[in-house]
């Protein structure tokens, strides 16, 4: 009788043991991104007109906004970002910093401004509070056709970066 219902019990515990692995061991919302350095394409002559940020449930997004299609972007984590043509470095608050490279100017063909990005600044009209994962998001300047975004973040979380229609659109999960 006792073994019966040690068996029982083992069959139980076995069975509930299997699920419980099989979840914690599932990535987190699906998320399978990896935090490896993503790039795509070469410069081009559309330019930036916004930069905008968002919240979802499994992830914080940034916008960079465009006039035209976009396509060229190298994003990857850093120990420092850098500003364009100075070399300075742009202090980030965050556990690892995202040195965001979109193929794009934030002037137009006379070299005027399109974005008003102050080098080493808070982006224009950007608050994070309350997000998850952003922690800073600075301009580090648009030079020789390309614009560089520094992104401060928690830790060093995957991310993925796409294009869409006259956009590109980063996404760091909130957690592993």
């Amino acid at each position: 009788m006792k073994r019966a219902l040690l068996a029982v019990l083992v069959g139980i515990f076995s069975a509930l043991a299997i699920p419980l692995a099989a979840s914690a061991a599932s990535p987190y919302c699906g998320i399978t991104w990896g935090s490896l350095p993503k790039a795509a394409g070469s410069l081009t002559t559309p330019y930036i007109t916004n930069v905008r940020t968002g919240q979802n449930t499994c992830y914080d997004r940034m916008v960079v906004d465009l006039n035209g299609p976009a396509n060229g972007y190298n994003v990857q984590y850093v120990s420092e970002v850098y500003a364009e043509g100075s070399g300075q470095i742009i202090p980030l608050k965050g556990g690892a910093k995202l040195n965001v490279v979109v193929k794009n100017p934030a002037y137009n063909q006379t070299g005027q401004p399109t974005y008003p990005g102050v080098v080493g600044q808070p982006l224009p009209g950007i608050n994070l509070t309350g997000y998850q994962t952003f922690r800073d998001a600075k301009f580090a300047g648009s030079f020789e056709g390309q614009t560089t975004i520094g992104l401060g973040v928690r830790a060093r979380l995957p991310f993925r970066v796409f294009t869409l229609d006259n956009r590109l659109v980063i996404d760091v999960a909130h957690y592993w």
